[in-house]
């Protein structure tokens, strides 16, 4: 036997038992003070571990991570299963990275990184965390972009907006649709654009709108409308370059040097994807250590309506965006899709790997999609490692959704979790 068979088999074996080590310390920790329940699916005795697995108390993680998006997790979710079952170096991945929680804290987390959104906002909202630019720096570059007074709209935003700061919006829009053409955008351009996509519209005088829905959820104008004359209320003037900076000194309240640092490095390698989660070919089989993921909800939210305002702001068309983002009704029609999605994953994940998907429940618990998506996990290749089941108090999103604590699942995480043999 050649001295490299050798080496390569003590390889595999010192790797295999660090999994090994890796899941029985995972294994006690899920263990740890959960009620368990035993179901069997497909053959397996599948586990539930109920129990709340990280805080309840919102805002707890990074700073960094403070961007609007419908229907993303916190960032405590990702972190738990990215330091229980990786290693720094180790890649992370996320199909349905949406504002890119599990990206962002991944880098932080010294991993390395891949994403993938069909929504090609989610890039504008990802990226420029990598590159993090110096406050001093945003706030001069604001300064030189111009006012055009000349500017003209071909869609009416009043009943959001004063007519001045519209202006600033606009002469703002105009600036980086025009340096995206030539392909000039910097890093403080991106990171200029992102924030200024988070605060389009929101319920709090931080944003350039009057009083509307939290900023992930643009409703309509005729709807705006309608909460304008039964609030008697007028937008008010907004200082666009302010508020910028506002929120700018918000996200990098508790970044340091070193977390820019971390986050630029991972950044350099990092692979950002707009893929149908189905067909991702840019990625290796075999490539991935552990993915955390949360796809489409069933019938729930409809991402690319919810952000029609952004994707103005960005020069999206929003129409197209809808036409290749998976929002159905049909418990069949999303079964079929995660399948597929499902058996992307196996090819893409190590052996050894693993597989974290959050799901909710659904028809005020009739259906439960973690029982769900452990069949489609196993029919692909994939053992069940069990079902997460993070409890916790109950929450104003929840509320605004109609949901009563523990029943619904929008505020109890299910996390199905799978590995690869």
């Amino acid at each position: 036997m050649s001295l490299f068979v050798i080496t390569k088999n003590v390889y595999m074996t010192n790797a295999v038992k660090k999994q090994n080590i890796r899941k029985d310390a995972f294994l006690r920790r899920i263990n740890s003070k959960s009620v368990i329940e035993i179901h069997e699916n497909s053959g397996q005795n599948v586990k539930k571990y109920i129990k709340e697995f990280w805080t309840s108390k919102q805002r707890k993680g990074n700073s960094i991570h403070e961007i609007s998006y419908r229907a993303c997790f916190k960032s405590e979710l990702p972190k738990y299963f990215i330091e229980s079952l990786t290693s720094k170096g180790d890649i992370v991945y996320d199909p349905f990275m949406g504002r890119g929680t599990s990206i962002i804290e991944g880098a932080l987390l010294g991993r390395q990184v891949i994403g993938n959104d069909i929504n090609p906002l989610s890039q504008i909202l990802v990226k420029p965390r990598l590159f993090i630019p110096k406050l001093e720096d945003v706030e001069q570059r604001l300064n030189e972009i111009k006012l055009n007074n000349r500017l003209k709209s071909q869609v009416d935003l009043s009943m959001f907006y004063h007519p001045q700061t519209f202006v600033e919006i606009l002469s703002l829009r105009n600036y980086l649709i025009q340096k995206e053409k030539k392909n000039i955008l910097d890093d403080v351009d991106l990171w200029i654009r992102m924030v200024a996509t988070n605060k389009l519209t929101g319920h709090s005088k931080n944003f350039f709108s009057i009083y509307t829905l939290p900023p992930n959820q643009a409703i309509s104008a005729s709807r705006q409308a309608l909460i304008n004359y039964k609030k008697q209320q007028i937008p008010p003037y907004k200082n666009v370059k302010e508020i910028i900076l506002i929120k700018t000194k918000s996200l990098l309240s508790n970044i340091d040097a070193n977390h820019v640092k971390i986050l630029k490095n991972i950044g350099k390698n990092c692979l950002l994807l707009s893929n149908d989660a189905r067909f991702t070919p840019d990625i290796p089989n075999n490539h991935v250590q552990l993915t955390i993921t949360s796809p489409p909800f069933l019938n729930v939210i409809q991402y690319a309506q919810d952000n029609w305002l952004r994707c103005w702001f960005n020069g999206i068309n929003v129409d197209k965006i809808s036409k290749k983002i998976t929002v159905t009704s049909s418990l069949k029609e999303w079964t079929k899709f995660m399948n597929a999605v499902l058996a992307e994953l196996f090819r893409i994940t190590k052996p050894l790997g693993y597989v974290g998907v959050e799901v909710g429940e659904i028809d005020k618990g009739k259906i439960l999609l973690d029982e769900v998506i452990v069949e489609l996990g196993i029919k692909n290749g994939f053992k069940s490692e069990g079902i997460c089941i993070n409890r916790q108090t109950f929450t104003k999103t929840a509320q605004i959704w109609g949901v009563t604590n523990n029943t619904m699942g929008t505020n109890s995480n299910r996390i199905v979790l799978f590995s690869k043999p």
